[in-house]
């Protein structure tokens, strides 16, 4: 049975394991789903393998990993916080998905009943640290040429034209408040030196951006102005200063967004989601 074994040693997750916030995870799986499908093909997750998500929170990415190794394959999702694990083993049985399991603890501290052909991550380095570090304990259950992949956002090359002013105040509150929690805004970027100072092989990276204007047909835009902002992000901006809750308006902020999109016609370009992946050596 694969089981934690020690303390955690990895970074809290900033914005908390509140239902609010699975819930906005949840519906930001919608944007970003798609997305980290392509780069877990692309990096070559299959049939028949076996996984180890890290961070897998309410399980997101674990289910998108085990439709891609089927039923002859298995992925553990691994998450240090006991409600995410109990509501992605809830998600499971209600689905029926029978090729995952998902235990609490620390995935660089546990032991495994056996190795992994890969381990995935979304948002996960972003947090630590010392990412290099955590990339390096993370191959201990990799096999030899096992596959290790991570998908991380960079803000960065947010934007709106013509600007939208609310829109990139949130963008900006975001990227202080990120930081201020301990968390890397720029991870995606980052990854590539994570990578190698982890004497990992040089990745392969990817970079994509949700795009679009307030009638975008695929629903991207409306979902990233739903997503941009967590509630628990509030008390860090309020805390260091950097806005007041009054500023912000959780409730209100999806309709002021989008009605100032609409007003001014802007296009919203989102975070880049950017990808990495290598072999262990």
């Amino acid at each position: 049975m694969d089981r934690p074994s020690g303390e955690s040693c990895t970074a809290s997750y900033v914005l908390g394991h509140s239902a609010e916030e699975l819930q906005r995870l949840s519906l930001q799986a919608r944007l970003l789903d798609p997305i980290t499908k392509r780069l877990l093909v692309a990096a070559g997750v299959a049939s028949g393998m076996r996984v180890l998500d890290v961070g897998s929170g309410s399980g997101d990415v674990t289910f998108l990993a085990a439709g891609l190794v089927g039923p002859a394959g298995h992925v553990v999702g691994v998450d240090r916080a006991r409600s995410a694990v109990a509501q992605a083993t809830q998600r499971a049985k209600a689905a029926s998905i029978a090729n995952v399991s998902f235990v609490e603890g620390d995935p660089s501290e546990m032991l495994f009943d056996q190795l992994f052909d890969a381990v995935i991550g979304r948002y996960v380095l972003m947090y630590q640290p010392d990412p290099s570090a955590t990339l390096r304990s993370l191959t201990n259950p990799l096999k030899s040429s096992g596959l290790i992949a991570f998908h991380e956002l960079d803000w960065g090359g947010v934007r709106s034209s013509p600007a939208a002013p609310t829109y990139d105040r949130c963008c900006r509150w975001v990227i202080e408040a990120l930081r201020c929690g301990g968390a890397d805004p720029y991870m995606g970027t980052n990854l590539y030196s994570a990578f190698v100072r982890a004497a990992l092989p040089p990745p392969v990276m990817r970079l994509e951006a949700p795009i679009g204007g307030p009638a975008d047909p695929s629903g991207s835009v409306i979902t990233l102005l739903e997503t941009i902002f967590a509630a628990s992000l509030v008390v860090t901006l309020e805390q260091f200063g950097i806005a007041k809750p009054s500023e912000i308006d959780v409730g209100s902020l999806p309709r002021r967004l989008y009605e100032e999109v609409i007003k001014l016609d802007s296009v919203i370009v989102g975070r880049s989601e950017v990808g990495a992946w290598s072999r262990k050596p």
